[in-house]
């Protein structure tokens, strides 16, 4: 896991890499890689890459980066792993390729040397890389088909710079700091800023499973490798009962524990965690260290996830490990959770503390649960949002229905209390409408309550929230299961869970791993994902470890991953499950996160 930036121009009339903006680019992220740092720049001064090193797979010094082959065509620089290294390096050696180094990163240069972009295909892992071939003067940029690990970039004057974060890149005084319309529509819509914008015009988020190059020619559009809903769509030929769950599922963790140092988890009181710690047991992990989160205003009350935890710790004989997290440290985090934030989000806190704590006990490199409710259809949103088509759509299409809904529900003040219901019939006809009704923050007719109204409009107009909505379920994964997998996977999980997990991990120099997260193990499950019924996708997941997640852990309602920012907010000193109170952390994190734009942009 590092941090990644370069520059590279491609137009012959480009400013050439500067050498202290390149260092002082790499350097905005030396928290995500602590444990060494390198740099490159060509002959001509017109292509440099910079690299921050956290060490995980071959420590030695045969895994700095930038690397270059032997003939010095081809340099890399790399941020996330690739589990699947070794068999990728033995059918290599097989054709006679020779290693210097032990790690996956020398791989994929050989790999590229053989198949070009289309090795992308071949690698299993989390991701963001940049290729220089010095042959025919191209640069590859890529990122993984799940979108774990992120890249940004910019094109300025026919210079293109990248970096794994938003502020690395506004380093750059040739960047401009112009906020995007577009970007910060869709954060207040949401919650998080949607790919392929950030909150900056100049600067653009690389799709997840995308590739693009750069050459003469210029910044060619991102090209897709990967795309969910088409693995969703090629799985409902298969037969569900063929799919070995558990069987895939331990494949995942056996690849995600691939690793020259230790890999301990978070461990919360819900399944998923529980099952990752079952099957890494399984896998032949001696020694297992997790951590759970414990706040004195949840305690005693169901939010209280230590119970939980502690059991499922003692039955598979893990070294638990409880942090205790109370108001007056998350006060006196909120300036570095501010900087550390990448970019504007209204989650996160719960990933900031318990990365603390983790790398607190020692670790580099823990495993996360997240994933597995977008997977194995563990939210709500598996049913109310194919319920809201049922019931509203047909009603939708019925000319004038929407207004005279407007009007009914104004009178009865009913719209007051909840802005979206005046909606339902405008945007429940269609599988993106129902998902934005369930999964906004604001709609679009509420943004010019948050932002200057012009800009909304033309935030909007480029943001066209519902047709990006529709691109995340086409070709149609042809069951209900499939369409809310694709559209959660592709947006709210990758818009705010794993860009969450990505900065606050990173912020403590904490690898996060999420086996639950896996192309493959997506690929797999693809068939028996869309004859889920509910609850089945987490009794199977609680049963795929020989030793099964406890019984009370399965039977226990849902939590989330929680804490209790409200109470912390309001100075409660007994957790107050008020859902007004509860919006009191939106409306925190989006005038910080704004205020760090505006500051920025100055």
């Amino acid at each position: 896991m590092c941090g990644i930036a370069g520059f590279h121009a491609h137009a012959a009339a480009a400013r050439a890499v500067s050498r202290d903006t390149l260092i002082a680019m790499r350097d905005r992220m030396a928290a995500r890689g602590p444990d060494g740092s390198g740099l490159w720049i060509a002959e001509d001064g017109r292509t440099g890459f910079g690299h921050r090193r956290l060490s995980i797979i071959d420590l030695s010094e045969g895994g700095h980066q930038p690397m270059a082959t032997p003939d010095g065509r081809l340099t890399i620089v790399f941020n996330g792993e690739i589990y699947n290294y070794r068999a990728l390096r033995d059918a290599l050696t097989a054709a006679g390729v020779a290693f210097a180094s032990d790690s996956d990163t020398e791989v994929m240069l050989h790999l590229y040397a053989r198949d070009g972009a289309a090795m992308l295909g071949k690698l299993r892992g989390m991701f963001a890389l940049a290729i220089w071939d010095a042959r025919d003067r191209s640069l590859l940029l890529a990122r993984d088909p799940l979108g774990i690990k992120p890249l940004y970039y910019s094109d300025t004057g026919g210079a293109l710079t990248f970096a794994s974060q938003v502020k690395a890149l506004l380093v750059d005084p040739g960047v401009s700091r112009e906020p995007s319309p577009a970007g910060l529509a869709g954060f207040h819509l949401t919650g998080s800023v949607p790919e392929p914008f950030t909150a900056w015009r100049a600067i653009k988020a690389l799709p997840a499973g995308s590739w693009l190059r750069v050459d003469a020619a210029g910044v060619s559009a991102p090209v897709r490798y990967a795309n969910v809903a088409q693995i969703l769509a090629d799985g409902r030929a298969a037969d569900p009962a063929s799919v070995d769950v558990a069987g895939a599922l331990r494949d995942s963790v056996a690849h995600h524990l691939v690793a020259d140092v230790e890999v301990g988890a978070f461990l919360s009181g819900g399944v998923d965690s529980a099952a990752l710690i079952g099957l890494m047991r399984d896998c032949g992990q001696e020694r297992i260290r997790a951590c759970t989160l414990a706040f004195g205003e949840f305690e005693g009350q169901h939010q209280d996830e230590t119970p939980g935890a502690a059991a499922v710790a003692k039955q598979y004989g893990v070294d638990h490990h409880i942090r205790r997290v109370g108001a007056a440290e998350f006060h006196g985090d909120m300036d570095a959770i501010f900087d550390a934030m990448d970019q504007p989000s209204i989650d996160g806190i719960n990933t900031w503390f318990v990365s603390k704590a983790v790398r607190e006990m020692g670790l580099k490199v823990a495993l996360s649960g997240l994933g597995g409710d977008e997977l194995l259809a563990g939210y709500s949103t598996f049913r109310t949002v194919p319920q809201m088509r049922r019931r509203f759509g047909p009603l939708g299409a019925i000319p004038g229905s929407g207004t005279m809904a407007r009007l009914l529900l104004g009178l009865t003040g009913v719209t007051r209390r909840n802005p979206k219901a005046a909606t339902v019939l405008d945007y429940a006809g269609s599988w993106a409408g129902a998902y934005l009704l369930r999964r906004a923050v604001l709609m679009p007719f509420e943004l010019d309550t948050a932002m200057d109204p012009a800009m909304a409009r033309e935030g909007l107009s480029e943001l066209d929230p519902l047709g990006a909505l529709e691109r995340s379920i086409t070709p149609d994964p042809g069951s209900d299961n499939g369409r809310v997998c694709a559209l959660e996977t592709g947006n709210y999980m990758r818009n705010q869970l794993l860009r969450d997990s990505d900065w606050a991990g990173m912020a403590h120099s904490l690898e996060i791993r999420v086996p639950l997260v896996d192309f493959t193990l997506l690929k797999t499950l693809a068939p028996r994902i869309a004859t889920l019924q509910p609850g089945e996708g987490k009794r199977l997941l609680a049963a795929a470890p020989a030793n099964p997640v406890p019984r009370a852990i399965v039977e226990r309602s849902k939590t989330g991953f929680s804490v209790p920012v409200a109470d912390w907010l309001a100075g409660n000193a007994v957790h107050t499950p008020d859902r007004r109170a509860s919006r009191g952390w939106a409306k925190v994190a989006t005038e910080r996160s704004l205020q760090s734009v505006t500051a920025l942009a100055r």
